[in-house]
């Protein structure tokens, strides 16, 4: 009767221990399915801010498109230490406040890591103090007019000693010494206008004229007469956005040619081209560090995949190209910090490269603008550009143009600044 009893009790605690742990194992085992999953639903955040809207919009939307396609690449090929990234797309609607704001939002709201982003320097300049605040990373896509360095900004475009000084020479050397100078009316063209006086003066020739209009104004009539009354050997064109629409119009319509008159353009590229009737700009010029016409297998393979993602009528040009290799620095720099956190990648930055398709690109450590060549392209019939000079190797990248001193050139910034009422650009009338 006892012993009965007795096996009673136990196995009923049994019973009870056996249930208390298989409880126990299901919660254990509950927490390590839901761990697993937020691992692999977890991923790192990156901005891209661009202008999807407004005047700016004609050059922007494609960078944004070409960043896209190098993180998408990225994921496909596992991430980057183990992370999947996740793009945040917002947009900076061509307004150089919203730009700010925007940036403000991708790094204290949504996390992001880095950005990738910015096309007009009141843009970048709008910004730059936002990723100063955080203490986090923009790469900047778009050539410039230099006078900057920050330990938060990596500049992939062009410095002027990359484009902006070259051009001018080759004009002088192969069409003339008058120029005229054009450009919309903010704190780049501005400054291009001063680097380019500066080379002509050096040079020995005349600057005839050096006209502006607001960004995104169409009222080029003006700008387009005075060429006509001065009649410079060639045209430096540093108008941007969908105003070059209007401005190579416009020369035509008055008869300027480029057999006559050439224009070389330093923010035309093939994207802009297809807003542009082809017979209005065939024959003029425009410097970048990549074409689409250049003949290597990597930019091949480049055009080929971004035709194929984006459509087939689709072209390539520098800002997207510099936007692509731009994330591929990036990964690289985070590979070589072993951490995805801002401060520790800016520690890793220096000679990080790609072998991007215009060829090899690197990061200068000294100064965290990008080594990349120079290249002159002649419009053709096809809307693309015949690569008349280039100088074969890339350049090292000098901020600040060595006509003036550093406190000189930054004397000039101060004052368009203050003059524009502590603003980049100058406001429409």
């Amino acid at each position: 009767m006892y012993s009965k009893k007795l096996y009673l009790l136990l196995n009923f605690k049994n019973n009870i221990t056996m249930k208390k742990n298989y409880y126990i194992f299901y919660f254990i085992f509950i927490i390590f399915l839901t761990s697993c999953a937020n691992q692999q639903q977890e991923t790192i955040k990156v901005g891209i801010l661009h202008s999807l809207t407004g005047t700016m919009a004609i050059s922007e939307k494609d960078v944004k498109d070409a960043t896209l396609m190098a993180i998408e690449e990225i994921n496909k090929n596992g991430g980057i230490l183990g992370q999947k990234l996740e793009p945040i797309i917002v947009d900076g609607k061509s307004n150089w406040e919203h730009f700010a704001k925007m940036a403000d939002s991708l790094i204290s709201k949504e996390k992001v890591k880095v950005v990738f982003g910015c096309w007009t320097s009141a843009s970048r300049k709008t910004v730059k103090p936002v990723f100063e605040k955080y203490n986090n990373i923009l790469f900047y896509p778009v050539q410039f007019e230099g006078v900057e360095q920050s330990k938060n900004i990596v500049y992939t475009g062009a410095a002027p000693n990359q484009q902006i000084i070259p051009a001018v020479k080759w004009f002088f050397d192969n069409v003339g010494s008058k120029v005229f100078i054009v450009g919309s009316d903010y704190v780049y063209p501005r400054t291009a206008s001063q680097v380019i006086q500066d080379q002509v003066k050096i040079l020995g020739g005349k600057v005839l004229g050096d006209e502006y209009v607001p960004l995104g104004s169409l009222k080029v009539q003006s700008m387009v007469e005075k060429i006509i009354k001065t009649k410079p050997d060639f045209i430096l064109n540093n108008i941007n956005g969908d105003t070059n629409v209007e401005f190579f119009k416009q020369l035509r319509k008055a008869g300027i040619t480029p057999d006559k008159i050439p224009t070389c353009s330093f923010s035309v590229a093939e994207a802009e081209l297809l807003s542009m009737k082809v017979d209005d700009v065939v024959g003029d010029y425009a410097t970048w560090s990549y074409f689409q016409s250049y003949t290597s297998n990597e930019n091949k393979e480049f055009v080929k995949k971004f035709k194929a993602k984006y459509g087939q009528n689709k072209v390539t040009d520098d800002p997207m190209e510099t936007g692509y290799f731009g994330v591929y620095l990036w990964a690289e720099s985070v590979k070589k910090a072993n951490s995805f956190q801002p401060k520790d990648v800016l520690k890793n930055l220096a000679e990080s490269s790609y072998l991007a398709p215009e060829g090899l690109v690197y990061i200068d450590g000294e100064t965290q603008h990008t080594w990349r060549p120079t290249r002159i392209g002649k419009i053709n019939p096809k809307g693309q550009f015949d690569i008349v000079w280039d100088s074969e190797k890339a350049v090292k990248a000098q901020p600040y143009p060595r006509s003036r001193t550093k406190g000189e050139w930054e004397q000039f910034l101060v004052g368009l600044f203050q003059g524009w009422g502590g603003k980049w650009a100058k406001s429409a009338d």
